[in-house]
């Protein structure tokens, strides 16, 4: 069983920036693939970013240019840096990971104000 905690969400001023993090824990195998995804109200979730193992990245076209995915193997870490927000990037944001399967976080709440 993996457990994974997301951090860093929070209310922000349009064209700022947030930094997300996500720590994975527990019975950890290895972790391949990461990402993030966010759901807003009354929207389907949807994936923002994902990062292998090996650091190939792979990006939702509204978030290119200004959000940037990263990853640290040995602590099993994902980050998600976001800048240049917008009133749009408001949601929950999940960080997820495959290892032997599925696991998702609880979500952290990113609240842009225009």
């Amino acid at each position: 069983q993996v457990h994974l905690v997301e951090s860093g969400g929070g209310l922000v001023q349009a064209g700022g920036s947030l930094r997300l993090s996500c720590a994975a824990s527990g019975s950890i195998f290895v972790i391949t693939t990461m990402g993030w995804y966010r759901q807003a109200p009354g929207k389907q979730r949807e994936l923002v970013a994902s990062i292998t193992r090996s650091g190939i990245t792979n990006y939702a076209d509204s978030v290119k240019g200004r959000f940037t995915i990263s990853r640290d193997n040995a602590k099993n870490t994902v980050h998600l840096q976001m800048n240049s927000l917008k009133s749009e990037d408001t949601a929950v944001y999940y960080c997820n990971c495959y290892s032997t399967t599925l696991y998702w976080g609880q979500g952290t709440q990113v609240t842009v104000s225009s």
